[in-house]
């Protein structure tokens, strides 16, 4: 018997919503808490927290409801897949299910640009996501550990979503 395809985690939206990021799917740490970013060692918390002027180290619902009060939506572009670990180069191409986009976008028309946590979370989307919409997308360096850049640098190219 297979083992049933990890869901990953619900949006984090609200009417407010005029921007949204999305990674590819959460890791297993995010998984297991139920929270985005859980990995400490992922500086998403602390660049949006610098660009955004809240504690990174505040409990998590706090973290969220400073995103949201800045109109900052989070989700990933997959709703399930298969992968070993959490690194996205491990992602089974034939288990993957994206979430669904048309659905979000009619219920948060609000929402007119999207950033990309990474180029795994671009590809993803832009190969397995049919949307009609008139939203503009960016893709931003991965706040992942894997991705080997100095934070700063990342933090630089992510302060567009603060001027936006």
């Amino acid at each position: 018997m297979n083992a049933p395809v990890p869901k990953g985690l619900p949006p984090v939206v609200d009417d407010g919503a005029r921007l949204l990021i999305l990674g590819s799917f959460p890791s297993v740490q995010s998984l297991v808490a139920h929270q985005y970013y859980a990995n400490p060692r992922n500086c998403f918390w602390r660049i949006t927290s610098e660009l955004f002027g809240f504690d990174q180290s505040a409990p998590y619902e706090t973290r969220v409801d400073a995103l949201q009060s800045h109109a900052v939506a989070l989700w990933d572009v997959l709703h399930k897949c298969r992968r070993v670990g959490s690194s996205d180069s491990n992602i089974d191409l034939k288990s993957l299910v994206p979430n669904d986009f048309q659905k979000l976008f009619t219920c948060y028309p609000s929402i007119t640009r999207v950033y990309f946590n990474g180029n795994k979370a671009d590809a993803l989307f832009r190969r397995f996501v049919r949307v009609d919409t008139t939203v503009s997308y960016q893709r931003l360096p991965s706040t992942s550990p894997a991705h080997v850049m100095p934070v700063c640098d990342k933090l630089a190219a992510w302060r567009v979503i603060s001027r936006s």
